[in-house]
């Protein structure tokens, strides 16, 4: 009979964190217990994941010119440009907060909902024991929804 006690009292003590995350922003919302309260807990806000690469750089392109021989020269390309570079910073930083709460045993299930393409960099960045804690994923952007509205969307659209 006590193990069924603790077992309900396990339950009703589960924690789930919700990220909902685009380039530019990222919030964690969190659900606890039976009682499903519902707060939001953090807000991260990345300025770069919304300039444009010319903001993001101080000097244009340089501009190689041909060795001697008959080629024109061609401007330098940058492998991964400036705001995708500032991005994947910002989603390993939000996977390395996720990855020490998780250590820090702060919750127990995790929900993903972001762009697509962020949705995309948090998988590849989180720790495999991060992911192995996702329960549901969307791709979606409603980090700029009011705090209600997330609230809304997450219980009608996720289990």
């Amino acid at each position: 009979m006590s193990n069924k006690i603790i077992l309900s009292k396990e339950i009703q003590m589960k924690t789930t964190w919700i990220v909902a995350a685009d380039k530019s922003r990222a919030r964690i919302f969190e659900v606890q217990g039976v009682q499903q309260n519902f707060r939001e807990i953090e807000d991260f806000i990345n300025p770069a994941g919304d300039m444009e690469q010319k903001d993001l750089l101080s000097d244009e392109r340089g501009h190689f010119n041909g060795n001697g021989r008959a080629q024109q020269g061609s401007d330098a390309q940058p492998k991964v440009d400036a705001v995708q570079h500032e991005t994947e910073l910002f989603s390993r930083q939000l996977s390395d907060y996720l990855d020490k709460a998780r250590m820090e045993h702060r919750y127990d299930k995790l929900c993903l909902i972001a762009f697509p393409k962020f949705l995309g960099l948090m998988r590849q960045n989180l720790s495999k024991e991060a992911q192995k804690l996702v329960q549901d994923e969307m791709s979606k952007d409603i980090s700029w929804f009011n705090a209600r509205d997330v609230e809304d969307y997450i219980k009608t659209r996720l289990h």
